[in-house]
């Protein structure tokens, strides 16, 4: 069964945490006995729940014969992975040498006061999560950042309103989804 099909929408509906457990088990119950099957089922699951609540890490645990700790490890070694409930856009500021050096930090600062969040963090709204990254190999158009999956160059903070609403008022071009 894909990824998509795993995820599929529920017409806009909020699903309850029990449903989305179940999800959970029925792709429990399909890779229980795959080797490797870990990282694929931490995919899933972040699909199913937008992230991957300690819940879910505690039923993959158990439904994959691992411990506890092993899951929490891989979560916490790959950035792919988040513990805390993200936003509907992802944004990324390069801090990398030359972004830095071209205002990438003054960036970061506006998108912070005007997400009203720290790195890490994601809006009230659900909207908008913020975080750093090292190099979007842009380092000639620099300073960058990255929202979803399309790179912004020459980023300017007083323009950050401007970059934002697009992606608040739907403009935006719609992020692919990624096939595991």
């Amino acid at each position: 069964m894909s990824v998509e099909a795993q995820v599929k929408c529920t017409c806009g509906e909020e699903a309850s945490e029990e449903e989305l457990l179940a999800r959970l088990d029925g792709v429990l119950k399909e890779y229980r006995d795959k080797p490797g099957a870990l990282i694929p089922v931490l995919q899933i699951a972040q699909g199913i729940f937008g992230y991957l609540p300690e819940v879910a890490l505690k039923k993959i645990a158990l439904g994959l014969n691992k411990s506890y700790s092993e899951v929490a490890g891989v979560v916490s070694f790959y950035s792919f992975f988040s513990t805390k409930p993200r936003g509907k856009h992802l944004v990324r500021v390069c801090l990398g040498t030359a972004c830095y050096v071209r205002g990438g930090k003054r960036v970061l600062d506006t998108l912070k006061h005007k997400l009203k969040i720290d790195v890490g963090e994601t809006t009230e709204d659900r909207q908008f999560t913020l975080e750093v990254a090292r190099c979007f190999g842009a380092c000639g158009l620099a300073p960058a950042i990255m929202i979803d999956e399309e790179v912004h160059h020459r980023v300017k903070p007083n323009k950050m309103d401007l970059v934002l609403s697009k992606y608040r008022n739907g403009d935006a071009p719609v992020a692919k989804k990624r096939r595991t």
